[in-house]
């Protein structure tokens, strides 16, 4: 039997990583980054990261520009559906993701006797985000979320999220030469790391999550991202229907929910 690792919360000593944070002075350019870094590595053991991990995983870490240009310019979410849907290639992907379906039918069979969650919203998720895997980001990811941390507009949040990648470095399941999306999203359909660890799942049963190079795990991770966020197994997900809130949960903007229910439900044959 497929082992499925889903762990739970941070561990209560790393969860007060936000208030001993908050002491830290964040700052909105690369000025102080360096003392803000040598500040926290100090912070960070007494919330039961290791003094190793932290030289592996701050080894290569510096201020990430390319983080903060794409931080301040997520426009396409104010686009109406049929804009968004030009933009994001909504029609390729559903033509894919019925290619896709079709291909990786047992996966997919399977995720759904394990989740509750058919294959099309989570093949709309996976082609939005990454093109079905083909392009996963270029961002040394510790260096993004150690400069989201840093950056004064959603310091704490970010903060949470750096304590979940350090913990995934300790486990093995993070290299800290990693690469991905610009906000340190992991895999082919963009996890930031605190949800690795809520809601990772290891599909392939290997004993590790890993969302880049595993479809098994990817595809799983979401399915149970979507179950952890109240899906409801045979259940409607179009808007006003029950499983629209746990896509909902995914992203917060509308359009972006929109898109994936509907391409979700084309690829499903208007399930």
């Amino acid at each position: 039997m497929k082992k499925m690792i889903v762990a739970g919360l941070i561990a209560a000593g790393m969860m007060s990583a936000t208030p001993a944070f908050a002491a830290l002075q964040c700052g909105n350019d690369a000025s102080g980054f360096t003392r803000w870094v040598q500040e926290f590595k100090q912070v960070a053991p007494s919330h039961g990261i290791s003094q190793s991990v932290l030289d592996r995983a701050f080894a290569d870490v510096v201020y990430n520009r390319g983080t903060i240009r794409a931080d301040r310019g997520q426009k396409s979410f104010k686009l109406s559906f049929d804009e968004f849907m030009k933009k994001r290639g909504g029609a390729a992907i559903i033509s894919r993701g019925k290619q896709m379906k079709a291909s990786n039918a047992a996966l997919f069979a399977t995720i759904e006797r394990r989740f509750g969650v058919p294959a099309g919203p989570i093949i709309a998720i996976w082609g939005m985000e990454t093109g079905f895997g083909s392009y996963m980001g270029n961002e040394h990811t510790l260096s993004a979320v150690a400069t989201l941390s840093y950056d004064c507009r959603r310091s704490d949040y970010f903060t949470e999220q750096l304590y979940a990648a350090l913990q995934l470095v300790a486990r093995g399941d993070l290299s800290p030469s990693a690469r991905g999306a610009a906000h340190g999203e992991i895999g082919q359909t963009q996890f930031l790391p605190l949800n690795v660890i809520r809601f990772g799942a290891d599909g392939d049963g290997d004993g590790h999550i890993d969302l880049v190079r595993s479809r098994a795990d990817a595809l799983s991770s979401t399915a149970n991202f979507l179950k952890g966020h109240g899906w409801q197994p045979g259940a409607g997900y179009q808007p006003g229907e029950p499983n629209f809130n746990a896509i909902a949960g995914w992203n917060a903007a509308v359009v972006y929910q929109r898109a994936i229910a509907y391409i979700g439900q084309q690829i499903d044959g208007g399930r």
